[in-house]
């Protein structure tokens, strides 16, 4: 399992930090933002497929800010799925 952090723009939590294990997502941990909203976040996506998440989550708006906590999370697990090839 590896561990990554991400530093975010435009949004609430300033990092987030997320394991990858065989494509699947673990650990995941917004630090800032809302506690109850990254909190669920974080519970659903546990051992869901990285790249499918990036799917359903990239490009999510929160307020007009053209960006949001999961879309900040989207874009580093791609980032991360890029670099890898996990």
């Amino acid at each position: 399992m590896k561990d990554y952090t991400i530093e975010t723009n435009g949004v609430c939590p300033k990092r987030i930090s997320f394991s990858l294990e065989d494509g699947k997502l673990h650990n995941i941990k917004f630090y800032g933002g809302c506690p109850g909203n990254t909190a669920a976040i974080a519970k659903l996506l546990e051992g869901s497929n990285a790249q499918k998440t990036v799917a359903i989550l990239k490009g999510n708006d929160c307020g007009g800010k053209k960006t949001s906590c999961a879309d900040q999370l989207a874009q580093g697990i791609a980032a991360v799925l890029e670099k890898s090839h996990e």
